[in-house]
């Protein structure tokens, strides 16, 4: 008797996170249901059986039928707001029903499945800025959750909707809380709205490069072909990590005046100009104290509990983030 490979959907497959767990998904022997409401590139090179579905899942009906006969559901829709994900205003109807609603829709599909079904595992996308401001700059995961933003709050009642449905046996969850993701790669489909590369395309434009700071803030930065791999090494280890939530991060704090420097000089070398100058600018007033602080983010954990490890290196990453953004392929990503 043969039997079919698992089914793992992906929820928001089309954009920044969900376009790389997306790819490399596609290369296991799995069948994959990639779904977003916009296009969504199949990787050439796929070895997975792969179904894209296009469809807007805050529409009724829509998600339930995006999850039908799924094993694993990989939950990495996002609110975009203008120029960012996590800049959003308080009461914003919109990032509520795509934090929260969507997770309640996603739940309440699942627990009406068969009881002759094996609950069905659903990962995460969380963020470290969940647990709030704290005084730690390294981030384990034993920090109380007091988030103060609207997005902070938004993604933490997610989180506890999926441990709480976890809890009642309906399936079996786990958030994967991310540190600050950036880069590119070869194979990107969606682009990346995040400060290192907000500020690669600033220097290929031949603009300066803005600090809020002096530079020394640290930031720890995931390449996010890395977070993709956490999430295909979380899928076998369940019966370890469901239930929880684990901090995902490369344990480096890079200051970020050192970063946009190796930027400048990097784009400088890609193009054959000059490097743009990094300077220190007055914050806007929408700054908030997180901008202000360095964070590191212990993921040792995680990485005992699925021999994950981080396998670009800032220096590698970096460099295939500015070679993209010098190519011109950036522009051409929506």
């Amino acid at each position: 008797m043969t039997v079919d490979p698992p089914l793992i959907v992906v929820l928001g497959a089309a954009g920044f996170v969900g376009s790389a767990v997306f790819r490399e998904l596609a290369q296991h022997p799995v069948r994959v249901r990639a779904v977003s409401r916009r296009k969504c590139p199949v990787p050439e090179d796929a070895r997975a059986e792969i179904e894209v579905v296009s469809a807007d899942l805050t529409e009724p009906g829509q998600l339930a039928a995006a999850v039908a006969g799924a094993d694993v559901v990989i939950h990495s829709l996002a609110y975009i707001a203008g120029a960012s994900t996590w800049r959003i205003a308080d009461g914003d109807a919109g990032a509520e029903r795509v934090h929260v609603g969507l997770m309640q829709d996603l739940l309440r599909a699942l627990a009406d499945r068969p009881d002759s079904q094996a609950p069905p595992i659903v990962l995460f996308t969380g963020s470290v800025t969940a647990a709030g401001s704290t005084d730690k700059e390294v981030l384990d995961g034993t920090e109380p959750d007091r988030p103060k933003g609207y997005y902070e709050r938004l993604k933490l009642e997610a989180e506890r909707l999926l441990l709480a449905a976890d809890a009642a046996g309906t399936v079996r969850g786990a958030c994967l809380r991310l540190t600050t993701l950036y880069g590119y790669s070869a194979g990107s489909t969606a682009r990346d709205k995040g400060i290192v590369t907000t500020m690669t395309r600033r220097a290929v434009a031949d603009e300066p490069l803005t600090m809020w700071h002096d530079g020394t803030v640290r930031r720890d930065l995931l390449h996010v072909d890395d977070a993709a791999r956490a999430f295909w090494a979380a899928i076998p280890r369940m019966d370890v990590l469901a239930g929880k939530r684990w901090l995902l991060g490369t344990g480096q704090g890079a200051p970020l005046g050192e970063v946009f420097a190796t930027v400048s000089a990097l784009v400088a070398e890609q193009t054959g100009k000059d490097p743009v100058p990094v300077v220190s600018v007055e914050p806007p007033e929408y700054a908030e104290v997180s901008d202000f602080r360095s964070v590191t983010v212990d993921s040792s954990a995680f990485r005992a509990a699925t021999a994950w490890t981080p396998q670009v290196s800032l220096e590698e990453g970096l460099r295939l983030t500015t070679e993209f953004c010098s190519s011109g392929r950036d522009a051409e990503l929506s």
